[in-house]
């Protein structure tokens, strides 16, 4: 051990080779390309799950006014929900606070309601979901299935 020590600092051994370095960098870069991908989708995956949050808020609110007044509130009690900031959404005279970016539609069905949401940086930008009061509640597949 003590000659291999000895032969080093005779030789003038003081660093890594050009080879070696190129290698560690290049290990560096493979497990770069590989979670670097997976970490944008997971974040695309927390916007749809604020999507769906949000869904499930605002159909809360909408049972309480239905509790509370016999009737699902007119469209023109519901305001709000665009995506812009603050992004809040009234109904009635409640007000729910979403998501930041998400955009929520509104329509009155019969005997219902239909909600409809989105947001651009979600894996759902092009398809959205949308929650269905009289198919149960939140709802999922191919785009012309899941829009009310």
């Amino acid at each position: 051990m003590i000659a291999r020590i000895r032969k080093s600092i005779e030789e003038k051994d003081k660093g890594f080779t050009l080879i070696e370095l190129l290698v560690v960098i290049i290990i560096i870069g493979i497990l770069a390309a590989i979670a670097i991908p997976v970490f944008l989708n997971q974040r695309k995956k927390a916007v749809d799950a604020g999507i769906k949050s949000d869904l499930r808020t605002v159909a809360t609110e909408m049972e309480t006014y239905f509790t509370d007044n016999q009737v699902y509130p007119p469209s023109t009690a519901v305001t709000g929900g665009t995506g812009a900031s603050p992004n809040t959404m009234t109904i009635g005279t409640d007000t729910v606070t979403l998501s930041a970016g998400n955009t929520i539609a509104v329509k009155l069905i019969t005997n219902g309601y239909c909600l409809f949401g989105t947001n651009p940086n979600g894996t759902s930008a092009t398809l959205g979901y949308s929650y269905d009061s009289t198919q149960g509640g939140l709802q999922g597949g191919a785009p012309a299935a899941i829009k009310c």
